[in-house]
């Protein structure tokens, strides 16, 4: 492979990968699950912090194996080919696939604001047991253009990540820039300052009914953990950069700093386009408001603050800014995502662990036939419609592989001495057992808070022990 790309690319694919719809979406559930303001606020500088300690970390791994796989990598060196394929296998049949899929339709329901042929309610075939949406088939056309077009040599990829990350981290900037100094409403940020940290109201969805609740003491810890899930997953895809370390410029240097800029930039864009929102919605709303303003942050129509926000400030045109704005953002992080993940599953089949296909390069150096699998994963997740609820089961996991990672960190400082590591985790040994005990606590919330998520996450990952012993024999066998 050809190293054709510099650490500034690294950068983009970090933060290209990070920004999708998330920042735009999920702040009202979270302000419904907090009670104030300042609670919201705290949840988004808490997911950044657990996300940058996590880039601190992994950074010195990064820098120990810089070869294409990423994560799954790290966890065959530092444990066995078992816990690395289980982390390639949860990536690849949920993971990536089910974001690219999640990613894809959101593309399409907002390119509906557009071209109204293209909503959720359009249905191109039903069957009762079995239905296909408009969104649905144009969501997987855009996997298959994306697809297509890194399929035909990586600097094409290189130059969509370039032209829609550059585009979308202005366009959050602007956002930024534009809600707080130019249309920020300085008496709606009184207002909500007044009850910064108040504790309530806060709501509970109970058989589609918002049940109003009191926070304190455990239940106000259990309801930021659950708020974190938000927050975590806009957040996710951090580590995407580290799977195509094969192809990038000096990767044992550059990947440390990637990780570390590129989620830098991300946390700091996030926290304040969520304060931009604080500076022109009320945080407490109404569910039975007739306008943006009325139901606020906390019942912001359809969960869509970012568009409520901008409707305070462009009026009726604000719906297609955000339509256009948010399908930047999703086409590049899904550019971001598809351009990464294939290279996970040619390190897994070079190793025998995944289709023979998988592991060749096409005659423009890329891995093409792990990208056209990919693709058709991705597709038949479009179909199913569960990539949703998918996400929402493998949230623990991708944590929980998070922690196994960092803790193989230091695994690999007492077993290992004698590697190589160009860089050494900032504040070893801290930072590392900082994050792990942060996702630590994450993971057991949720495995309280919401066993019927967590709990299929860990059967998901379950699935792939038969599926190793049965790839690992193929392979011993040929």
């Amino acid at each position: 492979m050809k190293y054709k790309l510099s650490l500034m690319d690294a950068i983009l694919i970090v933060s290209g990968s990070m920004i999708g719809s998330g920042i735009f979406r999920v702040s009202a559930d979270m302000a419904r699950t907090v009670g104030g303001p300042g609670w919201m606020l705290m949840i988004w500088v808490l997911a950044g912090v657990i996300t940058i300690l996590g880039a601190l970390s992994l950074g010195e791994l990064a820098s120990m194996f810089p070869k294409a796989g990423g994560p799954y990598v790290f966890l065959k060196e530092a444990f066995n080919p078992l816990t690395g394929f289980l982390y390639g296998w949860t990536v690849f049949l949920v993971v990536q696939c089910g974001t690219i899929a999640a990613v894809a339709v959101a593309f399409a329901s907002y390119f509906g604001e557009l071209v109204p042929i293209f909503n959720e309610d359009h249905v191109i075939l039903d069957l009762n047991f079995f239905s296909i949406k408009s969104t649905q088939l144009l969501g997987i056309a855009v996997i298959g253009l994306l697809t297509y077009l890194n399929s035909r040599g990586l600097e094409y990829g290189k130059f969509i990540l370039r032209l829609f990350t550059f585009a979308k981290l202005l366009a959050l900037f602007g956002l930024i820039m534009l809600g707080i100094f130019v249309f920020g409403n300085w008496d709606v940020w009184q207002a909500n300052w007044d009850q910064f940290w108040s504790l309530n109201p806060s709501y509970v969805l109970t058989d589609g009914k918002y049940t109003l609740t009191s926070l304190g003491g455990m239940t106000l810890i259990s309801a930021i953990g659950v708020a974190l899930v938000g927050s975590l997953f806009s957040c996710d895809a951090w580590n995407n950069v580290t799977f195509i370390a094969g192809e990038m410029e000096s990767p044992e240097k550059n990947l440390p700093k990637s990780l570390f800029w590129g989620v830098l930039i991300v946390v700091t864009l996030y926290v304040f386009a969520n304060v931009a929102y604080l500076f022109l919605l009320p945080f407490y709303g109404n569910p039975d408001g007739t306008d943006a303003f009325s139901r606020g942050i906390q019942f912001a129509a359809d969960n869509r603050v970012g568009t409520a926000a901008a409707s305070l400030m462009f009026g009726q045109t604000a719906t297609i800014i955000m339509a256009i704005l948010i399908m930047v953002s999703t086409f590049g992080c899904n550019n971001s995502i598809i351009f990464s993940s294939a290279r996970v599953y040619q390190a897994m089949a070079l190793d025998g662990l995944f289709f023979k296909k998988m592991k060749d390069n096409n005659k423009f150096g890329v891995p093409g036939n792990a990208l056209w699998i990919q693709f058709a994963w991705a597709s038949v997740l479009c179909l199913s419609g569960k990539y949703g609820n998918l996400l929402d089961y493998v949230m623990f996991a991708v944590m929980f592989f998070a922690i196994i990672a960092i803790v193989g960190l230091f695994k690999l400082r007492k077993e290992r001495p004698e590697l190589n590591r160009p860089y050494k985790a900032w504040g070893y040994p801290f930072v590392p057992a900082l994050y792990i005990i942060l996702a630590g606590l994450f993971c057991i919330n949720l495995l309280i808070e919401k066993p019927m998520y967590s709990f299929p996450g860990l059967i998901i990952v379950a699935l792939g022990i038969p599926v190793f012993y049965y790839w690992n024999k193929t392979a011993k066998i040929n």
